[in-house]
């Protein structure tokens, strides 16, 4: 069952000009301990600008998220700060450095909590169905929900093929942080899939140790609101150990792509379970499930090296996944010789690795699959969205001159108090949105 031709398409999070090290991700130990170095943003975001271009030389397609307005100054006016947006900032750095550290985080570049996505082929009513993720754990990260919803909108907004679902109700009882808790198993990118909803705890439930963010009623909802077949969709608990040992979501243990699942051992509470009922779902392929057994690579070596925070993608012409990794899972020995094991086997169902650099990115707790969002799209899909979002060589072009005209080469702990960074930026972002373009309305600075 090929079903529908169909395309996978990563839209990666453009990453934005304040990104810093605040250490603001409880659970996430990259964050952690990388809070108060000195960032690089100009070096982040060409390092992302380069992921992307990567996967388009290996003939995929590729698009573009653009990053939010940050600081966010009109969430910072909503909490009673007064005068210029500068003056605003300067005022909030100055007196509340939590609120201002949150309101100051890139985060919106991890597209991969931007949303859930359904593509069509699983949904009853034949559309594709995104639904944008409340991120409710994290003060830092429940904010971006508002532009997440504005920018879907302005990339689906075709309603008779795309349904863009805004953020369930930011409450402990209904946390969801996107397609980082989501996989899907398929015969092919256009065929009926096998949806997978990964989650940390019931709603009703508390945890010692790291939150799990992933609640099964915000699961379930999401489901629902996506008209899916609950015949082919499955929900299943992460393990708590490898939410205690640092996977904060389910992208950091496990990765799905087509037929395979990719995975360490102590990713799932029921690893047997799963198995099953993804057997006994799957329409139209045989289901493979390459597992990495703890005694190889422990827990501490996969989530120092996203190891699963890697992308799998299927090249035009290939006959295996490729792995596209981070350079992290190179230098760690455990994880290297693995893959190099895996990749050498006879038939074997992941049989490339890519090494990407996205050093800046991984020091703030994000991998190559943080930086995007999966959504498979057929060829009438894709024409109805809006062009502008879909990387091409003049677009990447273009962005490479925007960023080295735009964003500091450093941003020093020091220097996130500045308040003529606040003008920067804007400009910035206003130049950006003639780029895509966005028009001249999208960010809240452009509305007032």
């Amino acid at each position: 069952m090929t079903g529908e031709v169909a395309e996978e398409v990563n839209f990666d999070g453009l990453i934005g000009p304040t990104h810093n090290y605040a250490g603001l991700s409880e659970g996430n130990l990259a964050s952690a301990r990388n809070a108060n170095m000195i960032a690089r943003p100009r070096d982040a975001a060409l390092q992302g600008l380069a992921k992307m271009q990567r996967l388009r030389a290996l003939g995929l397609s590729q698009g573009v998220l653009p990053p939010h307005e940050r600081p966010n100054v009109k969430w910072l006016r909503s909490l009673g700060f007064t005068g210029t947006d500068g003056e605003v900032w300067a005022h909030a750095w100055k007196s509340e450095p939590t609120i201002a550290r949150a309101a100051l985080a890139a985060s919106a570049m991890w597209a991969a909590n931007a949303a859930t996505i359904s593509p069509s082929a699983d949904c009853l009513d034949r559309r594709l169905h995104a639904t944008v993720a409340n991120l409710q754990t994290m003060l830092h990260r429940v904010l971006e929900a508002e532009q997440t919803e504005r920018t879907l909108r302005r990339l689906f907004s075709d309603q008779a093929r795309f349904a863009v679902h805004p953020a369930l109700l930011a409450h402990d009882a209904l946390s969801d942080e996107g397609a980082a808790n989501h996989m899907r198993m398929a015969a092919s990118a256009g065929a009926p899939g096998v949806e997978i909803f990964v989650y940390g705890r019931r709603a009703s439930e508390t945890k010692a140790g790291f939150p799990a963010r992933q609640t099964l009623e915000a699961c379930t909802c999401v489901a629902r609101s996506h008209t899916l077949d609950f015949g082919r969709t499955i929900f299943t608990r992460q393990a708590p150990k490898a939410i205690d040992a640092g996977a904060f979501h389910n992208d950091v243990v496990a990765v799905a792509h087509e037929h395979v699942l990719f995975h360490h051992e102590d990713a799932f509470a029921d690893k047997d379970a799963l198995y099953a009922e993804v057997r006994a779902k799957a329409q139209g392929f045989e289901p493979v499930f390459v597992e990495v057994p703890r005694a190889r690579v422990g827990l501490d070596d996969a989530i120092t090296s996203y190891l699963f925070n890697s992308q799998l993608v299927h090249a035009p012409g290939a006959n295996s996944l490729t792995l596209i990794a981070p350079t992290e899972v190179r230098e760690n020995n455990k994880t290297a010789a693995y893959v190099a094991e895996m990749i050498s086997r006879p038939r074997a169902a992941i049989g490339q690795v890519e090494y990407v650099e996205v050093r800046e990115s991984m020091r703030n707790g994000g991998g190559p699959a943080c930086l995007r969002l999966r959504v498979v799209l057929t060829p009438q899909e894709r024409a109805a969205a809006t062009p502008s979002f879909f990387l091409n060589d003049a677009l990447a072009a273009s962005l490479e001159t925007w960023i080295k005209k735009h964003y500091r080469e450093e941003l020093a702990p020091a220097d996130l108090g500045d308040p003529a960074l606040v003008g920067e930026i804007q400009t910035a972002l206003d130049e950006l949105t003639r780029i895509l373009p966005l028009g001249g309305d999208f960010y809240p600075f452009q509305r007032t």
